[in-house]
């Protein structure tokens, strides 16, 4: 999770009606860095990218009346199990969901472990024949242990579960219910840093305490700032402490065997007590600090490995993502023997960008590059997540880019990962409480559809249009869009664990490339621009394509021509339609 607590200056001038256009440039030219979690009184910013109501009776999403097979058990290895030579993972599409904000079931305004477990059929329902529900196959939770915050991410207690959210009885009822429809589930771990409510901080400030140094003590103020120039020793009675992103998360001292150990139990207790298939990792890059040095540093590489070691040798299938906000280069370093993939932050602003500006070739670079760096399909791709404006704010509310954005990620390698509600279209800018609104089920309000009682925190205004009961009626909808892609891409070999290959295009504002995976070759055309591109073409020097061909389309409207394949197995001067409408996406099977 990204963006840290700031000072509570610059914080105050963001929650007065300063304009947010200045306030943004003071905050941007202070800081330029931080990565990390963001807690419910902070201000961030993201380093390389930019009252009572009458209860109403909550309404209902409509889903098909399907039993999960009763062989996916929780110990159904074919969960495990990936096509190829790649692992379970890169077969799966992840949703992100804030708990709090998803579905509350007892009408307390706050979502939790049951309300969740009833909205399952909406991600997946376990029966692949049928088309109305996402058809995600994993699930990344938020934090979901003992905190005293409403994010979660400044953790009190490693083995217990929020209470608000609900119990270990709830949890593995969850677990039994994700599998039993195909969906793996992994959860977010916060080692970076705990709560200072914390007992083991709240010990740790006895100078005298067996666990003082379980944190980053000095004595006096060691007199350095934070790579973003922010304040990272805090004061107290008995000395400072070091914590990097606010002085209400003091960073654990990873150092200490004890510590170390202590986490382990940790991560061994939710794969092997919980039956979570794994974690998301949070803020990997600043786990271990040498001196002034606070970020990527050689300790915290050689800490990943053996937390690596430990996590699988607890269970071999287990998962970790982790979150590495910075460039690719640094990111590729922690994948592998560290943690299994980590986002990719660059890529997924210059989805965004492509989408926005109706520019192929705003992307296509840092893609190769993406592609190029890594074992195949092993890094995460993603749009926008909890730390940063939603992706239909940044496409300034175009539904027809956000379709676009959807195109591009479902379409390419890697393992991709949607924020909750993204598939409708909601809408947020920080404050982060802004971003992490509920889940808008419908246009009744005022919980819409997301509780019985008062919600709490509104939904967004919008909530009347974007909602998924609406999409749900509409094929066009953006909802009926991720909808069938997703279902492409569980359907298609090729378009999850495929080769890439660029496609030469003209113009250069169409992007188009091939997907292929054994005997399967499909090929992607998509025109992101606001206008028809009538005179284009596109070229491949070579491929693995037969001399005669037929093609097939999967995705989109009309009756493509099929290329002439030169001797290489590649093509010239490829134009499968007439024109390419504004903002369309095609996706073609190439038959041999």
């Amino acid at each position: 999770m990204q963006g840290r607590t700031w000072p509570y200056a610059l914080f105050y001038l963001t929650a007065t009606n300063m304009n947010l256009r200045s306030t943004s440039i003071i905050l941007i030219t202070f800081f330029v860095f931080l990565s990390g979690c963001s807690t419910g009184d902070e201000v961030t910013v993201q380093p390389t990218m930019s009252a009572s109501a009458t209860p109403v009776e909550r309404p209902t999403v409509t889903v098909a009346a399907t039993t999960p097979p009763e062989t996916a058990t929780q110990t159904d290895e074919r969960l495990y199990v990936g096509t190829g030579d790649l692992p379970w993972w890169n077969d799966a599409v992840f949703y992100e969901i804030f708990v709090r904000s998803f579905a509350d079931s007892d009408g307390d305004g706050v979502g939790d472990i049951n309300g969740l477990i009833e909205r399952l059929d909406y991600l997946n329902d376990g029966n692949p024949e049928t088309t109305d529900d996402l058809g995600v196959t994993g699930i990344w939770l938020m934090p979901i242990m003992e905190s005293p915050s409403y994010h979660g991410y400044d953790v009190t207690d490693y083995f217990q579960i929020d209470e608000e959210y609900g119990s270990e009885e709830d949890f593995h009822k969850l677990i039994e219910a994700a599998h039993a429809r195909g969906i793996r589930v992994i959860v977010d771990l916060v080692l970076n840093h705990t709560s200072t409510e914390h007992p083991w901080f709240v010990e740790s400030t006895d100078p005298g305490s067996e666990r003082r140094d379980w944190y980053v003590w000095e004595d006096e103020d060691p007199g350095y700032r934070g790579p973003a120039g922010q304040p990272v020793w805090h004061e107290t009675e008995e000395g400072f402490y070091y914590g990097v992103f606010w002085h209400g998360m003091p960073d654990l001292n990873l150092e200490n065997p004890e510590v170390t150990e202590a986490t382990h139990e940790a991560a061994e207790y939710w794969l092997q007590e919980m039956g979570v298939d794994g974690f998301r990792l949070d803020a990997i890059k600043h786990l271990v600090e040498d001196g002034r040095l606070q970020e990527n540093t050689p300790a915290t590489h050689e800490w990943l490995q053996e937390f690596n070691s430990t996590y699988k040798g607890s269970n071999p299938n287990a998962f970790a993502v982790g979150e590495a906000w910075t460039g690719t280069q640094q990111i590729q370093d922690y994948t592998g023997d560290e943690v299994d993939i980590a986002f990719q932050f660059e890529l997924a602003e210059d989805i965004i960008k492509s989408s926005r500006e109706g520019i192929g070739s705003l992307l296509t670079k840092t893609q190769s590059d993406v592609v190029e760096a890594y074992p195949p399909g092993q890094y995460a791709t993603f749009l926008a997540n909890h730390d940063q404006n939603r992706t239909m704010s940044q496409l300034r509310g175009d539904e027809k880019g956000a379709k676009i954005a959807a195109s591009i990620l479902l379409t390419s390698p890697g393992v991709p990962f949607i924020y909750y509600g993204e598939e409708i279209g909601m809408t947020g800018e920080k404050p982060d409480e802004d971003i992490r609104r509920p889940m808008q089920w419908s246009d009744e309000g005022p919980g819409a559809g997301f509780t019985e009682g008062v919600p709490w925190r509104p939904p967004a205004e919008d909530f009347v249009t974007r909602n998924v009961v609406t999409q749900d009626r509409d094929p066009e909808s953006l909802l009926s869009h991720y909808r069938e892609l997703i279902q492409l891409r569980n359907n298609h070999p090729a378009l999850r664990v495929g080769d890439w290959t660029l496609v030469d295009t003209k113009p250069s504002r169409i992007l188009s490339y091939v997907r292929q995976d054994g005997n399967e070759t499909i090929l992607v055309l998509i025109n992101p621009s606001r206008n028809m591109v009538d005179d284009y073409s596109l070229s491949l020097s070579d491929g693995l394509l037969d001399d005669e061909i037929e093609v097939r389309l999967l995705f989109g409207e009309g009756k493509p021509s099929a290329p002439d394949i030169n001797d290489a197995g590649g093509f010239t001067d490829y134009k499968p339609f007439d024109s390419l409408p504004p903002q369309s996406t095609f996706i073609i099977e190439f038959i041999s």
